[in-house]
């Protein structure tokens, strides 16, 4: 702004020798552009360029040994930001960003294994996504061990390999909310040189800082907490190490998997409300599950803020900031019980995904865990249970969902 006010003009009008009004209007819709003078805004632009400008062919080389921008596949401004904001939280030497979780860790499974190696993973979900990874590893000869959640660290020990090459675990885990022990997890991976990636998504790093804890790669589904308005779609990994960044680096770029400028952007904005809103979802979750676990009509609850969670001392000495916002509910009734909690609700919404200011629940063996995903036998040994509901507390008044569970507890039949 100033007080002697004037026109926009175009750059066009700045070029010595150009007379702008003897242009075409094809070449003026195409080639005008204005330049803000001197100024910096507060918010970052969306910068939707998929290619930048350069003064002098130099550049290009220049810009790939130091710093700038060329093209959008290997970077951007708001990627650049929001991957600044996250290694800032999760205290690593660099963050990247996807374009989802699940793009973040296939790039770390092309990236750093090959034919021949081993990767040993836990997660109880076995859903149909990982399925289909498991697959597609095989395929190019990776070989793969899949370890129950919540076990003890010596079956993965027992389970290691001379070719084994990366360990790869998640906590709290989906949808059965057991909790890895982090400083076990990577002082395992250290004595052994053995890489280690851990899914953290349901805890996110304020409440979990995972690197903190002598783990590899970091990774998260920004989706969920991360965005926390269920508005994006994105992932990013964190790196204990700056030599294995710029190697994921490399092939983020060969992948395209580099995340939008205006995800980025939508990205940001939300982890600026990260240190607000985790700490109501843990204390929502906790009010929440507490009286889940008093009603008649629920067999068991699991939550890392109680007590009676399998791994609740493990959660209190590595979720430092509160336990999320992510319970797993048993109701009683099985699969009809499951159904008719989840369809009598009318705050809560029944959605899949998680993380966001609204309550949301989903009942896995009906949808993410279904018929059409996995076999009952797939389901049993995962411990996905027929009456077994997965909600994601959001910031709504605890007291008025509590009264929308109980209500909806009232169409169990038991």
């Amino acid at each position: 702004m100033s007080k002697y006010w004037n026109p926009a003009k175009s750059q066009l009008e700045d070029i010595p020798g150009m007379d702008v009004s003897k242009l075409s209007i094809d070449t003026l819709t195409v080639a005008t552009r204005f330049e803000n003078p001197g100024t910096e805004p507060l918010v970052n632009p969306i910068y939707h360029s998929s290619t930048y400008i350069m003064k002098h062919v130099d550049d290009y080389l220049r810009i790939l040994k130091e710093s700038g921008y060329i093209y959008g596949r290997l970077g951007n401004p708001n990627s650049d930001a929001v991957e600044c904001a996250i290694n800032a939280i999760e205290g690593g030497a660099g963050t990247l960003v996807f374009t989802s979780g699940m793009a973040a860790i296939s790039s770390v499974l092309i990236g750093f294994l090959q034919a021949g190696d081993h990767v040993i993973c836990q997660n109880p979900c076995y859903s149909a996504t990982f399925d289909c990874l498991d697959k597609i590893l095989k395929k190019y000869g990776v070989e793969t061990t899949w370890v129950p959640a919540g076990c003890a660290l010596r079956e993965y020990e027992q389970t290691i390999k001379p070719n084994t090459k990366l360990l790869y675990g998640e906590s709290p885990c989906n949808p059965n909310m057991t909790v890895l022990d982090l400083e076990a997890f990577g002082k395992l991976g250290a004595t052994r040189g053995i890489l280690t990636l851990v899914d953290s998504t349901f805890a996110s790093p304020f409440c979990q800082p995972a690197i903190r804890y002598g783990i590899d790669i970091s990774m998260h589904s920004c989706t969920k907490y991360l965005g926390g308005h269920s508005d994006l779609t994105a992932g990013c990994l964190t790196f204990k190490d700056v030599q294995n960044w710029k190697e994921m680096k490399r092939y983020q770029s060969s992948l395209g998997v580099q995340l939008s400028p205006h995800d980025g952007s939508l990205l940001l904005r939300g982890i600026k409300t990260l240190h607000v809103r985790m700490p109501r979802h843990s204390s929502n979750a906790l009010k929440v599950a507490e009286f889940l676990e008093r009603h008649p009509k629920v067999q068991y609850v699991l939550y890392p803020g109680l007590k009676s969670h399998p791994q609740h001392d493990i959660a209190v000495r590595q979720m430092v900031r509160g336990f999320s916002g992510m319970i797993a509910v048993e109701i009683k009734g099985g699969v009809e019980g499951g159904k008719a909690f989840v369809e009598n609700l009318h705050l809560a919404q029944l959605a899949v995904s998680l993380g966001g200011v609204e309550t949301l629940v989903q009942h896995p063996a009906t949808m993410t865990h279904g018929p059409m995903i996995m076999s009952d036998d797939e389901r049993r040994k995962a411990g996905i249970t027929e009456g077994l509901v997965r909600i994601s507390i959001g910031l709504e008044d605890p007291g008025d969902l509590i009264k929308d569970f109980d209500g909806a507890l009232e169409h169990v039949k038991v």
